[in-house]
Parts: C-alpha cells; structure tokens; sequence
C-alpha cells in the first residue's frame, strides 16, 4: 500500500508567525529570484511577448516596463528604484499574507455556497501540494471538485488530474508550464461535453490567466518574476494573486501558509 500524503501542519500561526516563517523560508522577504530575471521578464511582458502575459489579454495598456514595475513594487514589494538592476529583489511578507487573507474570503464564499471549485497548478514542484490540501478542505465543506474530461492534450502533453489538481504531463513526468493552453483545453473540453464552467478557479502561472481572462472567477499565485497576474488584478480581471516564492526549496515550507489560509477561509 502507497504511502498517504502528510497532512498540511496542524498549527495554525498568526500573522506575524507566518510572516516570519515566510522569511526565514524565503517564501517571502529576500527571496531567491534575482533582479536581473525580474526586470528582463517586465521588459518583455512589455514588449509584447505573449509567453509573459500568462493568458491573459493586455492589449497596449502595459508598454512601459516603469508602469510594470510600479505596478510590482506596489502588490508585490519589489524594490520601486529603477536604477536598482541587479542582486537581490524582494517580495513582502505582509503582502504575502493579505494576498492569502483575500484568497480566503474567496475560499469560504465558495464554500458557503457550495460552489464547483477546479484547482491547477504550473508549478507541481512546488504548488501541487498546496492546492491538494485547499482541495481537499473544500470538498469536506461540501464544495464540488471539477473532474476534467478525460483525453485532453496541450502543448505536446497531456492534461490530467492528479490529487484533485489539473497538471501538464509530458513523458511520465509533470510539467513546469507557464502556458495558458492546458488550461484552455479543460475549460474547451467541459464545453464540448455539455458541462458547466466551474464557480472558482484557484491556481497559477497561465492556468489562472486563462480562467480569468474567460471572465470565471480566479484567484492565484505568483512569483515576482511573473507580473501578468498581478497586472491582472491590478486591472480587475484575476480576482487575487498573491506574491510568493512559488518553488522554494523544500514544499513542506508552505504547510504554515496553508493552514493560515484555510482557517482564514473557515476550512479547518
């Protein structure tokens, strides 16, 4: 018999323990993505590559690569100086966890109203678990965890459910994808059967931008080298995306972040 997965860590913080393990975890404070990869990735959301936009849809509103770094500095707690170019780069705890606290209230909506939840991640390294446990906690509460149609491919890959979380699978292993098209393919797919869209999508990478730019409600996850979702929500269309380290070294790191958003949400 297969192992069961360890539980999600039984204590529940406060705030300012959980803002003091997210730094010294580096999830937040000073984390590992450098300034250079941060500012390279603003540069080319701005310049219009796609790849950066995470599904979603930003016309000609963030050309200037200053708007999107005010933007950052501002949700995310990167450093505002644009003549800092290279070194370390920082995410804020406390907006680490005010993004969790709106992620909340939006988990225990759906739970009040028993509503149809899909959850996915690009990140399986570092998220998938994060998502199992929100997941598993919504459907004690009576909530509906959508069940993807079966035989649905993207980019080369196919698209499955694993612990509930919709994930890219390419060659027995899964796939770190920042590309909106796995998801695009679920949403396409629980059309072509006749089924309905889900209440509430929580995620990340693309499969959130995807889902918001569809106009479903989504709530995410994201790096600071990642700025479409925060875009997003600056623009109202992603309904929360919180700032994190999304692939730090050890995943059971973010077990205190997980209890502390599912006894936000009412979920434990």
């Amino acid at each position: 018999m297969g192992r069961m997965p360890k539980p999600i860590e039984t204590h529940v913080p406060t705030r300012a323990e959980l803002v003091d393990h997210l730094v010294r975890t580096r999830i937040s404070g000073q984390v590992a993505t450098p300034r250079e990869n941060n500012l390279s990735h603003y540069r080319k959301l701005a310049n219009g590559d796609r790849h950066y936009w995470l599904g979603l849809e930003l016309g000609d509103r963030w050309t200037d690569e200053q708007d999107v770094l005010a933007v950052m500095a501002e949700r995310v707690g990167v450093v505002d100086d644009a003549a800092h170019r290279f070194g370390q780069d920082t995410i804020d705890p406390e907006l680490t966890v005010s993004g969790l606290d709106r992620m909340a209230a939006r988990l225990r909506k759906a739970a009040l109203d028993r509503q149809s939840v899909l959850l996915a991640t690009g990140h399986p390294g570092g998220l998938l678990d994060v998502h199992r446990a929100t997941a598993a906690a919504l459907r004690a509460a009576g909530c509906e965890i959508v069940v993807i149609p079966a035989g649905l491919v993207a980019d080369e890959g196919s698209v499955w459910q694993f612990a509930d979380v919709a994930v890219l699978e390419r060659g027995a292993t899964l796939w770190h994808t920042h590309s909106p098209e796995p998801m695009a393919a679920i949403l396409d797919g629980l059309a072509a059967a006749n089924r309905p869209q889900p209440d509430l999508v929580v995620a990340d990478h693309g499969w959130a931008g995807c889902a918001a730019q569809r106009g479903l409600d989504a709530v995410g996850y994201a790096d600071c080298n990642d700025p479409a979702l925060f875009l997003g929500e600056a623009e109202g269309t992603l309904q929360v995306a919180v700032p994190l380290d999304d692939h730090v070294r050890d995943p059971r790191f973010y077990d205190p972040m997980v209890a502390y958003l599912l006894s936000s949400a009412g979920l434990l």
